[in-house]
């Protein structure tokens, strides 16, 4: 079941609690996301995972403001509130950036972090595509063909995590204009932040994601001490989902 608690400037945002062995590991989800969507992988890790639905998502609530600046506090909230720091960090995409930003601004909350798939110079993330959605999908099936065929197959399972059913039909938890807002606001030049920590650090990346192309990843690292980086073969940018037995080998190895 979600939990909840109140950010100090009154956010409302759910949270699940995978329960496990060990000290806890924060999870952040990407665009389009939510906490639930972990869960597979804390089983793999045996690790108390706690993966929060963050603003616009999942059961959490949707306050307009998808800014660098909030999107860090809330992190921040959720490990004071919960009383977890300093604690790892793992986020996708704009967890990632979220989870980097978070050790350069507050290090004292973060022992180490995992970035998966996203990069330190992000260009404009455009989904044209979310035009053609519809409010509602008549069955599970419509909307995941809908996805396989707007997107990609294998990013199914990323977007059917925050799949529900009301009287209307299925719909997502999430809606376009948050999406949007949320894309525009990872746009930028983040080198001072990705540089500007000193704690343990894994870059971990699709081997088929054309989100950090190689040369950039390489850079990430160069620039980066003690960060190391693991690509997954065959994976997109959605990894920590279609190939959840590989992550969760390398991040079980980094943590440990």
């Amino acid at each position: 079941m979600s939990d909840y608690f109140t950010t100090p400037d009154g956010v409302r945002l759910a949270y699940v609690d995978s329960g496990g062995p060990g000290s806890p590991v924060l999870a952040l989800h990407g665009v389009y996301g939510r906490g639930r969507g972990w869960m597979p992988l804390a089983h793999r890790l045996n690790r108390r995972i706690i993966a929060v639905d963050q603003r616009g998502h999942g059961l959490s609530d949707k306050p307009g403001d998808y800014s660098r600046t909030a999107f860090v506090a809330d992190t921040a909230a959720v490990i004071e509130e919960l009383g977890l720091g300093p604690v790892p960090i793992i986020g996708h995409s704009l967890g990632a950036i979220n989870a980097y930003q978070l050790a350069a601004q507050r290090p004292d909350l973060v022992e180490s972090f995992v970035a998966l798939d996203f990069p330190a110079f992000a260009g404009v993330f455009d989904d044209p595509w979310l035009d053609e959605l519809p409010d509602r999908f008549s069955s599970l099936t419509e909307m995941r063909d809908a996805i396989g065929r707007l997107r990609r197959p294998d990013a199914i399972p990323h977007f059917q995590e925050s799949a529900v059913e009301d009287e209307r039909g299925w719909y997502f938890l999430w809606n376009a204009p948050d999406m949007r807002a949320a894309k525009r606001g990872v746009t930028g030049d983040w080198w001072p932040d990705w540089t500007g920590s000193s704690h343990r650090a894994l870059l971990l990346l699709g081997g088929d994601s054309p989100v950090v192309p190689p040369e950039h990843a390489r850079e990430m690292i160069r620039r980066r001490p003690g960060t190391e980086l693991a690509v997954i073969d065959g994976a997109g940018h959605d990894l920590y989902l279609s190939h959840v037995d590989e992550t969760a080998e390398i991040i079980g190895q980094f943590l440990a």
